[in-house]
Order: structure tokens, then C-alpha cells, then sequence
């Protein structure tokens, strides 16, 4: 779920300062009345040092923009022209987000469209009860998802990417029979890999080691949670209900009782409803996006260019062609941080792993996107000649 906090927000501006620390000086224009100045007639001279009364009433507007360095940006502005407030958009997440290429036109009426699209998609998905507070949670997602990378793909020399791979897939299993929202998987495997890098674990105690963190994204998603004898009888009673709870203690010790992510499918859903995608292609993307989880090499990358690697391989799988045009698709890849190398680099990953889920022991996301409620994308017959599309050969995949 995506924080509504700000890690870094500044202190609040002190207006009872000593004469010592007095505060800065646009602090002090703020708090100054305004002036009335004389309205002249039609014809009159200025003279020097004199100022004509503004036709509309003005104003002195002050924005809290998401990462501003001076913490407040002064603008002058009309106050009945509600249509500028789209102008100022915050100049530091512009530089974060990818630019696009284009004319000079295009790249300045951007940021007001995005800001627009993004607001109606988080609407239309239910992830906020207020609109007023969209964008500032979209700009949090963008910063927090910083933190969800790892360094390197590298395991602890006794674990190897097959082993992970199928613990992954058993976890998949165990997140279907206790029916867990999507949110609780990737924030399962998150754990999941960051545990393997913390802490000591041994072969024997892996399978332990993937139920205390599917455990804990449990407590933190949902309402409903399994008793710890059933998650035991998953494992076949093979570790008792205190050898869990120590495990939980260990992993919560290593993770600093920090449990937060920012899940790609909220970047994969919100990229998709502005873009305007079809359910299909929808589908298809969010199975893309869990054949991922199993890959060791995807944990390097962000949540949002996971998302839109796996967006735009299944346009490309599906050959749909957008139902409003390029335009649509285009203020939705300016969420896609990143460069095209890294994106072709995650399509690459993902078109290989989805050309041989079929036939791999690790099938169960396979299975789960093979029913009618899922449209059946797993076994779509373009998935085969998923790596042929982007130009690899048979014998990569």
C-alpha cells in the first residue's frame, strides 16, 4: 500500500522566532497586509514611483510543491484563474520522471495531464477515498520506490537462483489457498529477498524462512490472518510453532521492523487505466509482472519500470492498438522511470520466462493465469514467440 507520509518532510517555519533567528524574508512578506494602491483614470499621467491598481485582483500564491528545495515556491497569480494552478507543477519530480521526445509543446503540457490522468486513475481504481490527495501520494510512491530495489542480484553462496525460484512458486501456491490479495505476494517476496541477504540462514530453513515472511506481509495487508497451526501443517509440521515465532523475531530483527514496499502492480494498474488498455492486455501484463517474482534478476530494478517493461511487452504480445490513440500511452510512459536499455532489459527477462513457464517445475503462475476469470492469457499461443519479438533467438530462452 502507498505511504501517505513524507520521510522528508522540513520543519515547520518558526513565526515566534527571537531577533536572533528571525524568519526568512518571504515569511515576512506573507505576513505583511497588502497595500491598497490608487486607481487612476483613464488618461491620467504615472508619475515616478506611483503603480497602477491591477485590473483583477491579485494575489501573492504560496505552494508546498513534493520536493522543493527552498520548501516553498513564491508565484504571482491571478485569483480567479483556476486554470493556471496546472502551470506550476513541481519542477523536481519533472526532472525524476523520463522525459519524453517530442516538441518543446508537448513536453510543457505534460505535467498538467499527468497530474490529471493519474488522479482520475486512482479514483477509478479505489486505492483513495479522497482525490484531493492522488497526487501527493503518486509523487510518494515515485520517491519511496527507491527503497524497494536491491543493490545486486547476487544470493548467499549456498542458495542458488533455482532454489529460490521454487521456493518463490510454493509461496504462490500457499498465497492462493489462503486467498491473499495481490499487494500481500509482492510484498511477501520483497521480505523475502531482503531476508536472504541479511540474515543466516541454512538450506533446511528456507521453506521456514519464506512462510514467517509471507507471515508478515499477511499482518501488514490483510484483516484475516492464518493461525500459526495451520501454516505449520503447510509444512507438514517440519518446524514447531515456536521455531516459526523465534524465525519471526529473527527476520523482523535483521528487516529493522521495516516491512514497507511500493508494489509494481500499482504502477502497472494505474500506467494501464491511463493509457487506456483493454482487460486483455491488462491480464496479461499483471501475468507478465508475476512471472517476475521468480526471476533472481528483477530485484535490481524499480516497481514502475517492472510495471512498465511488463505494459508494454503486452501490447506488443496482444499487437492491440490503443483505443485513444498514442496520446494516452504516452502520458502513461512518462511514469516509467528509466532508460529504454533498462526497459528492453526487463522485457527480455520477462518474454524468456514467459516463452518456458509451460513446461518449468515452477508453474503454479501458470496455472493461476489459465482460468476464465484471467482470460486465459498464460496459454495465449503468442507467448511462445514472446523472445522472438524482441528480437532474441530460440536457444536464449
Amino acid at each position: 500500500m502507498a505511504r501517505t507520509g513524507f520521510c522528508d518532510s522540513r520543519q515547520l517555519l518558526d513565526l515566534h522566532m527571537t531577533e536572533d533567528r528571525q524568519a526568512p524574508l518571504r515569511t515576512w512578506t506573507n505576513s505583511c497586509v497588502r497595500r491598497e494602491r490608487r486607481v487612476f483614470a483613464e488618461g491620467e499621467d504615472v508619475g515616478p514611483g506611483q503603480h497602477c491598481k491591477p485590473t483583477q485582483d491579485r494575489r501573492w500564491i504560496q505552494r508546498l510543491p513534493i520536493s522543493a528545495e527552498d520548501g516553498i515556491i513564491m508565484d504571482y497569480a491571478p485569483q480567479d484563474e483556476s486554470v493556471l494552478s496546472d502551470v506550476y507543477e513541481e519542477e523536481a519530480l519533472l526532472k525524476y520522471l523520463n522525459r519524453l521526445p517530442g516538441p518543446p509543446s508537448l513536453r510543457e503540457l505534460m505535467p498538467g495531464l499527468l497530474r490529471r490522468e493519474v488522479e482520475v486513475a486512482i479514483s477509478k481504481l479505489g486505492l483513495l477515498y479522497d482525490k484531493t490527495y492522488a497526487w501527493d501520494i503518486f509523487s510518494d510512491m515515485m520517491r519511496s520506490q527507491l527503497l524497494c530495489s536491491l543493490p545486486n542480484a547476487e544470493l548467499p553462496k549456498h542458495f542458488s537462483d533455482a532454489s529460490r525460484a521454487i521456493l518463490v512458486d510454493w509461496l504462490i501456491q500457499v498465497h492462493e489457498v489462503f486467498q491473499f490479495s495481490e499487494e500481500t505476494l509482492y510484498l511477501a517476496v520483497h521480505l523475502l529477498n531482503r531476508a536472504l541477504r541479511l540474515i543466516k540462514v541454512s538450506i533446511s530453513g528456507l521453506q521456514l524462512l519464506g512462510v514467517v515472511c509471507l507471515f508478515l506481509a499477511a499482518k501488514k495487508e490483510e484483516c484475516l490472518l492464518p493461525e500459526v497451526s495451520e501454516l505449520c501443517y503447510l509444512m507438514e509440521n517440519a518446524y514447531s510453532k515456536k521455531q516459526l515465532l523465534r524465525m519471526e523475531r529473527r527476520v523482523l530483527t535483521g528487516l529493522k521492523f521495516d516491512l514497507f514496499h511500493c508494489p509494481p502492480l500499482h504502477f502497472l494498474l494505474i500506467s494501464a487505466s491511463i493509457a487506456r488498455c483493454s482487460n486483455k492486455v491488462v491480464w496479461m501484463a499483471r501475468y507478465l509482472l508475476e512471472l517476475s517474482l521468480l526471476e533472481g534478476q528483477c530485484v535490481v530494478y524499480l516497481p514502475a519500470q517492472l510495471a512498465g517493461a511488463a505494459l508494454r511487452l503486452a501490447r506488443r504480445i496482444l499487437q492491440e492498438a490503443p483505443s485513444d490513440g498514442e496520446m494516452a500511452w504516452c502520458i502513461a510512459s512518462s511514469i516509467h522511470v528509466g532508460s529504454e536499455a533498462a526497459l528492453l532489459s526487463i522485457m527480455q527477462i520477462m518474454a524468456m520466462a514467459a516463452a518456458r513457464a509451460h513446461s518449468r517445475e515452477t508453474r503454479a503462475t501458470y496455472i493461476k493465469f489459465s482460468t476464465i476469470q484471467t482470460l486465459h492469457v498464460s496459454m495465449h499461443p503468442a507467448l511462445k514467440a514472446a523472445a522472438g519479438l524482441l528480437g532474441l533467438s530460440c536457444s536464449q530462452t
